[in-house]
């Protein structure tokens, strides 16, 4: 898949963006959906959601919508960007190693936001993102969204927010694990995955969410049976039916408000189309 370069005349990049690292991407090995039926679906991301169509011309092809593999790994840590993703379906997670090697889930990126926020500052992460959820997503290079960052307030002021929020969650998330009873992280883990997928039924083994939750997974066994005897899951193989939505939010704690209220003010996500 070729990507035109960019003309040598014209206005250079903004200083927080302008870099000599944003390499011409070479295209990754993922199914590509774009074509007959499988339009870019930018309004099936929030955040291309909340940017008008005049911003969606002006992002071309090799922007296209592709599917993710689960465990794919779309950067690792150190490395430069070529590509950004815009979820749709699938479900991402940023994950930071400590010396030892291991590997501690400090996000999940869905639906609401992007994957290769780190472009804009440098183009160097220290998370590794891998696919936690198989899924579309739309692919973009890294060169054409710093383009956009630099040239166009809609654009920067968006992203600014998205990272903010990103932050914010990331924050909310270390104090949680900290101070609340590993029930009330479950609860709040289970209704932010709702938020980032469609339906009720939620793909989350327990020993993933042991990872996210940073405990063992005997003792996500436990807290989950609870829920499930309150009637407020229905767990197998895999798969979290939530029956009680409300019953949830009681039994957490404050963090998913928090974090829930903090992605609406920030971003105020439009309905998906």
């Amino acid at each position: 898949m070729k990507v035109n370069p960019l003309p040598s005349s014209g206005a250079p990049l903004a200083a927080a963006v302008a870099r000599p690292w944003l390499p011409s991407p070479a295209a990754p090995a993922h199914a590509v959906l774009q074509g007959a039926g499988h339009a870019v679906p930018w309004r099936q991301n929030h955040l291309l959601a909340a940017l008008s169509d005049a911003h969606h011309l002006r992002w071309p092809a090799p922007t296209e919508c592709v599917h993710l593999r689960q465990g794919q790994t779309l950067h690792e840590a150190g490395e430069m960007l070529q590509w950004v993703y815009f979820p749709v379906t699938a479900l991402v997670s940023l994950s930071m190693q400590d010396r030892t090697g291991e590997a501690i889930d400090i996000a999940a990126v869905g639906r609401e936001g992007v994957v290769g926020l780190p472009l804009l500052d440098g183009n160097y992460t220290r998370s590794r993102a891998a696919v936690q959820l198989a899924g579309s997503a739309i692919r973009m290079p890294a060169l054409t969204l710093a383009e956009g960052f630099a040239r166009e307030p809609a654009v920067r002021e968006l992203l600014l927010a998205y990272s903010q929020a990103l932050v914010a969650q990331v924050m909310q998330t270390a104090l949680c694990s900290r101070h609340h009873a590993l029930e009330q992280q479950l609860c709040r883990l289970i209704l932010l995955r709702a938020d980032q997928q469609d339906g009720a039924a939620l793909s989350m083994t327990q020993e993933t969410m042991a990872t996210m939750l940073g405990v063992r997974r005997e003792s996500v066994t436990l807290a989950a049976a609870r829920l499930q005897q309150a009637g407020l899951i229905r767990y197998a193989r895999g798969q979290i039916e939530v029956l009680g939505r409300q019953g949830l939010q009681a039994r957490a704690c404050d963090c998913y408000g928090v974090i829930r209220r903090e992605f609406d003010r920030l971003l105020r996500p439009r309905p998906v189309a």
